[in-house]
């Protein structure tokens, strides 16, 4: 059953990335950013209704209050799929993701990701991809935008750990701007590049705001990431 309930939610996931992609490009010409962030909104609210329905997983949130009124710059645990959603879906609606650029050569979803102001890097480039994160994630920012950050830089396994990046600390110690830690434990149910999804309840843990007023990267990064290790640590497993 658990396969079944797998692959029609997949079925859901294709189709409706397709159908929402194509909305975005439809109206790209129009030079509406807003226009496209509430549809790709639309597409991760309901792909989070699909995976309750289809699949029983749901998921709760905790202290998400800790978000501030004004943008932030989020470093989020990297386990699944899912945490890509249901960020698009539960933050404020102008976000810029930090993403590899592979991502923007699939058909239509990575046309349509164009439209929504993303930071493609090349993972490979080193100090040229983290200046493009400084450069390019200061202008969002001044925007209003909220940017997005996976400090791994790829999907992790429950229990494992990858280096975190300095780059999204580095743009908060040059900007300024607070970074809110992330974490939750939706590689138990969804894995990492898993075809199945398993039911449950999925936890999301916003952390307490870092104010990064007079810390180096570095203090920032060790900050966050002990943070998001020790509170993944404390998540249910299944």
């Amino acid at each position: 059953m658990i396969v079944l309930r797998s692959f029609l939610y997949q079925l859901f996931l294709v189709t409706s990335s397709i159908v929402f992609s194509s909305l975005i490009l439809s109206i790209g010409w129009m030079k509406t950013p807003s226009a496209a962030a509430r549809l790709s909104r639309a597409w991760a609210r309901s792909n989070l209704v699909a995976l309750r329905v289809i699949c029983h997983l749901n998921y709760r949130v905790h202290d998400f209050d800790r978000c501030l009124p004004q943008n932030a710059i989020i470093l989020c645990k990297h386990q699944s799929a899912w945490e890509t959603i249901a960020l698009r879906a539960l933050l404020p609606l102008e976000q810029t993701w930090v993403l590899k650029q592979e991502l923007m050569r699939i058909p239509l979803f990575g046309w349509a990701l164009g439209y929504l102001k993303p930071i493609a890097i090349d993972r490979s480039a080193g100090r040229r991809a983290v200046s493009k994160v400084i450069r390019e994630g200061t202008d969002r920012l001044a925007e209003g935008r909220w940017v997005i950050v996976f400090p791994e830089g790829t999907r992790v396994a429950p229990g494992t750990r990858h280096t975190y990046a300095i780059g999204g600390a580095l743009l908060a110690e040059r900007t300024g701007c607070p970074v809110i830690p992330v974490a939750h434990n939706a590689g138990c149910f969804w894995g990492r590049r898993s075809f199945i999804k398993r039911p449950g309840t999925i936890d999301l843990v916003f952390g307490p705001t870092i104010d990064v007023a007079g810390k180096k990267s570095i203090e920032i990064n060790s900050m966050a990431e002990k943070w998001i290790e020790s509170t993944v640590d404390g998540l249910p497993k299944s």
